[in-house]
This record gives C-alpha cells, structure tokens and sequence, in this order.
C-alpha cells in the first residue's frame, strides 16, 4: 500500500485502553505529563479523523445548515462507539458539546481530578482541522469526576482561556461563561 494515497486506517478497541494508558503513562512520567501526552495524542488522531468525517458527511461538511453539521458529528462519534454528542450553543464565542455516555470517562471510580485529556486533544484536532483555523477545547465537566456528563467548551484559544480563568477562580459554568 502506497502510503502517500492511503487513507488513514481506523480500528476498534476495548474502551478500557483509555484508562490502562492513563494508568500506564501516570506511573513513567506523572500526571501533568500524561495529560499532555493524551491531549496532543488525541489532537492529531482528531486531526488525522477529519478526513473520515468530510468522507462519511459526503465531503464538504459546512455545505448544510449548522443543526445538520452537528447532528452529522454526533453520529460521527456515536457509529464509532464513542458514545452520543449533543452540540448546544451557549454563548457567542463558545460552544458545548456533551455526552452521558462518553467512552472515556469511566464511572466506575470517582477521581476528582480526572478528565477526558485524549478526547479533549481529539475534539481539538477535528474542529481545527475542518474549520481551517485553531478551535481549543476545554473540559468543562467529566463522568469521571462524578458529573451527570462530560461537557466541552469549545472556541476561539482566547475565549476557552478566558472561560478556563473564570473556572479557575470558582465560578460555575453558567457565571463563566456569563463573564465573558
């Protein structure tokens, strides 16, 4: 196979490698490290599935209204096993998209400092590469830590980082992104 006219190839495995690779790469190099490895890890496997997405949306993805774009990136997901995404505008500059049933996120240990580093990089890369132009995604909630669903903010680097300060000082979500 001629590596230069390949398609990028996909498989399936369990959804337990997310945590197996969390664990794994916690105990070699921390825990800061291994949020970085999973997020720019995801970015590029994201970055890598845009073609997949344009393929399976008939090609030009932005030719249909939004609602339709949106509901062809859940079904993107959820055919694939990640599990259903819901997109919902929540302000100007920042998007949400959430799940309750997000592979990554694993229930069945509560960590409160958990979060959905690989998906969050993947979420990244996608958008960025279909609209051309950096898209940053922040994890605003996560099973794992116990939410109801796993939550991302997405925007602007500079909207996602200002959300991501107003998080930090304590304000909920809501307050958040009202700031900005």
């Amino acid at each position: 196979m001629d590596a230069k006219n390949s398609s990028v190839r996909e498989i399936a495995v369990p959804v337990s490698v997310f945590g197996s690779l969390r664990r794994e790469l916690e105990k070699e190099a921390g825990t800061l490290p291994t949020v970085h490895a999973l997020h720019h890890a995801g970015y590029r496997a994201g970055a890598e599935a845009a073609d997949a997405f344009s393929r399976s949306s008939g090609g030009d993805v932005f030719s249909s209204p939004r609602e339709s774009f949106w509901s062809r990136l859940g079904d993107f997901f959820g055919k694939r096993g990640w599990g259903n995404l819901n997109h919902e505008e929540a302000h100007a500059g920042v998007g949400l998209l959430s799940s309750a049933d997000w592979a990554e996120a694993s229930v069945d240990e509560i960590d409160p400092d958990a979060s959905c580093c690989f998906s969050t990089g993947f979420l990244s890369g996608l958008l960025s590469q279909l609209a051309g132009g950096p898209v940053a995604v922040l994890e605003v909630e996560c099973r794992t830590r116990g939410e109801a669903a796993c939550r991302f903010a997405f925007g602007s680097e500079g909207a996602i980082h200002d959300l991501y300060g107003h998080l930090i000082e304590g304000g909920d979500l809501d307050r958040a992104l009202a700031s900005l």
